[in-house]
């Protein structure tokens, strides 16, 4: 096996893949990426078996020359020692392997040795297949899974809740998480033959968002017995899905409202955002909302020892009850109003301690139920 390659592109696609190599594996040749050089490309892997990431450097990009391989072959290299050298090297990179896998890295006068593995120790891919192919805008995936995914449940105690719910049917993608204290629900249209649910953790995903948001155009989905993959031109994720059955949530969702306000989105994060500077003391950074004259809002929190805050916001408009106070967790709604994009929010009340429903104006795909706190 033997190559040259541009050093800034390998530098990229060694940081990339290695985000799934974890040192702490029991199975000592995940802590290395496999490399594969073939005719027409090089591809990496990494693995900690519950994400893969592939990354595949074609011959060139763009119409500019960026590898040539001189033999093909394959070999696991330890990520640590790959990546840490990689890094440091100024120019074109030269990389050799011999039969005894000693892998010799050059570049200018530079040269390190490394002691390979043996690829055929390597872990095999699950096998894709192809006519089971969902195809979403990386834009679109991106956007709902960002404005799910931070609703998912911080504690292993119930490990399904630790994942988004992905949905197909009718070609609809439904993304629902939850904490079981709050809620984030997104619905996209697609074309897609694929009916089922699974549950994709929310750790994965948040790589996902970040290994795809420079890929432009489409992103194809496939779905498998234990594994979901996200495949682009130059990179495939696999990510292992949690077994379980994840809550009916339809459930949850409130169908009575006593109170219902219209409110400009930014202004009441920005009114959250500085409540929630007092609201730390409590164990649910409690802020504190109340209806005031039927026309404004007050937003407050206080700490024993710091002190208090409190605003009012215009409320934009209102229906039913103008008697209205209620105390909920100041992180949850921030975190929910931040990936609105519509100007404006609904918020819907069924009393002090039902949960609010909170909707984008002009968007019915998509809604947050964050529950009420007690103040004691």
């Amino acid at each position: 096996m033997e190559f040259t390659i541009d050093n800034e592109c390998f530098k990229n696609a060694i940081s990339e893949v290695n985000k799934a190599v974890s040192l702490k594996t029991p199975f000592p040749i995940l802590t290395g990426i496999k490399m594969t050089a073939y005719d027409n490309c090089l591809i990496l892997v990494g693995s900690n078996s519950d994400i893969v990431i592939e990354k595949v450097i074609p011959l060139t990009i763009d119409g500019v020359k960026v590898l040539e391989v001189y033999n093909t072959g394959s070999v696991v290299i330890s990520a640590k020692y790959l990546s840490g050298i990689v890094k440091k090297l100024p120019n074109e990179i030269h990389l050799k392997v011999n039969e005894k896998k000693l892998v010799t890295i050059q570049s200018n006068e530079i040269i390190t040795n490394l002691n390979g593995f043996s690829a055929e120790e390597y872990p095999s891919l699950p096998q894709i297949d192809e006519a089971e192919n969902i195809e979403i805008p990386s834009v679109e995936l991106i956007e709902i899974i960002e404005q799910t995914v931070f609703a998912v449940s911080k504690s292993e105690s119930r490990p399904a809740l630790t994942g988004v719910n992905m949905s197909f049917k009718d070609n609809q993608l439904t993304c629902v998480a939850t904490n079981s204290q709050r809620l984030a629900l997104r619905e996209l249209s697609i074309e897609s033959s694929v009916n089922g649910s699974f549950i994709v953790p929310g750790t994965s995903l948040n790589e996902l968002t970040k290994l795809i948001n420079n890929e432009p155009g489409v992103i194809n989905v496939f779905v498998m017995d234990s594994y979901m993959v996200f495949k682009s031109n130059t990179i495939s994720l696999f990510l292992r899905l949690i077994d379980g059955n994840y809550p009916n949530v339809s459930g949850l969702l409130p169908n009575d409202s006593k109170t219902i306000i219209t409110l400009n989105t930014n202004q009441l994060l920005k009114g959250i955002d500085r409540a929630c500077l007092f609201a730390s003391e409590w164990k649910n950074n409690n802020v504190y909302l109340e209806i005031m004259d039927g026309t404004k809002i007050k937003i407050s929190s206080n700490s024993s020892e710091i002190g208090k805050i409190e605003e009012t916001l215009t409320i934009k408009t209102i229906n039913g009850e103008t008697d209205l106070s209620i105390s909920i967790d100041g992180s949850f709604l921030k975190e929910a109003l931040k990936v609105i994009k519509e100007e404006e929010i609904r918020m819907d009340f069924g009393g002090p301690m039902r949960p609010i429903l909170i909707e984008p104006i002009d968007n019915s795909s998509f809604l947050h139920l964050i529950s009420p706190v007690r103040t004691y």
